[in-house]
């Protein structure tokens, strides 16, 4: 198993990133490896989210999003090309204004990987996709 996990505070509220994470159809717009992004099937407060994504290689994923409006969102693999299973979290948190943001992710891979290489599979992009959504704010909240 891998994971990788920051915490970040955002210059926006707490609903307002929200809006931003559980906003899947336009990670493509913002988030640099995120091909395509769509929603395929909702049931409440889940959705199964479709992911294309190109690391080193492009491939495809689905997760079941869990959606606790302003709060967290956490989700669970559902299928895909490289994974074995993926699991996470955002957790948001008002902090005078701003968003306390957690992000958490573990995953093992359906292939043969060797510890060192998965950690830094599920970690290489952490930072690209923090300063992704720093700017996302921005532009939105500015």
């Amino acid at each position: 198993m891998a994971n990788a996990q920051t915490t970040e505070v955002f210059y926006c509220r707490p609903e307002q990133f929200f809006k931003i994470i559980s906003d899947y159809p336009n990670y493509p717009h913002f988030l640099q490896e995120v091909k395509d992004c769509k929603v395929l099937k909702t049931e409440g407060n889940k959705k199964l989210v479709e992911y294309t994504v190109s690391v080193m290689k492009t491939f495809k994923y689905s997760l079941w999003m869990t959606e606790n409006p302003s709060s967290e969102i956490k989700w669970e693999f559902a299928g895909g090309d490289i994974f074995k299973t993926s699991s996470g979290y955002w957790k948001l948190q008002e902090e005078g204004g701003k968003t306390r943001a957690t992000y958490f992710v573990d995953a093992t891979f359906n292939m043969l990987v060797p510890g060192p290489i998965a950690k830094a599979l599920v970690s290489v992009n952490l930072p690209n996709m923090i300063s992704a959504y720093h700017k996302r704010v921005k532009e939105l909240y500015g």
